[in-house]
């Protein structure tokens, strides 16, 4: 009984790391997983976790208990919200490219995340899971929140770190780049539905006679998805690249919250 007052405690700790991270992690978050499996998976985790990390920990046993359940809750969210974000970035340039071709209107619910998506942004959302999933993405975030341990470990200065900016400036930093990749990835298109425009306006200034709305409209679509069908293929590089970029970030995080271990 004593031995078990005396785990519990840093269980309950572990628990609520992975926890957190599986709350806003890509492909775990999704609402097709169903919460008993997420809470069993985080359970099992966490007694693995425990099992390794955890037996020889000692915590304190006062008020101080709530500032590090606080602080595990946040590492969990700040470990899954960087992958999250940087996936987001799909979404975000399949709503530029809409937004040219004239899609932007037609959203449609992306039965990922419950939200109101884009067409085109939810297409190279569902590929990119794909993806994800069949280069073995999901068992290298399970390998990054084991990772945390060695580098965050129960006891850390994560209060420190955050008072001081570093994690901030980190999420600043990371979110411009994933608004960065956004655009790189929707650039082909955009910029040949911005010729297509100006080739019209050249047509309604030669050529007033031409309703420019009525053929407009149909030839970007046209355009747009002959463009797509052609970029179709490049998608695995691409997609391969903002994964490299999704675990490097997750790397850099656990640096700047935690040590390198030696």
């Amino acid at each position: 009984m004593e031995l078990l007052m005396q785990g519990f405690p840093i269980f309950l700790l572990i628990f609520c790391r992975i926890t957190s991270f599986f709350v806003v992690a890509p492909v775990f978050s999704s609402k097709g997983v169903p919460n008993q499996f997420k809470i069993g998976l985080s359970f099992f985790i966490s007694l693995l976790i425990y099992l390794t990390y955890g037996i020889h920990q000692s915590i304190p046993q006062d008020m101080t208990y709530v500032l590090l359940i606080v602080s595990e809750i946040m590492v969990g969210l700040l470990l899954g919200f960087v992958g999250y974000m940087l996936i987001t970035a799909i979404q975000t340039a399949g709503s530029f490219i809409d937004i040219q071709i004239g899609f932007g209107i037609a959203n449609v619910l992306d039965p990922m995340t419950g939200a109101s998506v884009p067409m085109l942004g939810n297409f190279k959302y569902m590929i990119a899971m794909l993806l994800f999933l069949s280069m073995n993405g999901h068992l290298y975030l399970l390998d990054a929140i084991f990772d945390s341990y060695e580098w965050i470990p129960l006891s850390n200065d994560f209060y420190m770190k955050l008072y001081g900016g570093s994690i901030t400036e980190f999420l600043i930093r990371t979110f411009s780049q994933s608004f960065v990749l956004a655009f790189q990835m929707s650039a082909p298109l955009v910029v040949a539905m911005f010729l297509t425009d100006v080739g019209l306006g050249f047509l309604a200034r030669t050529a007033p006679q031409f309703n420019i709305f009525v053929i407009g409209v149909p030839l970007k679509i046209f355009l747009g998805l002959g463009m797509l069908l052609l970029l179709v293929p490049s998608f695995s590089y691409v997609f391969g690249n903002l994964f490299e970029i999704l675990f490097e970030s997750m790397h850099n995080l656990l640096g700047v919250i935690g040590k390198q271990p030696n």
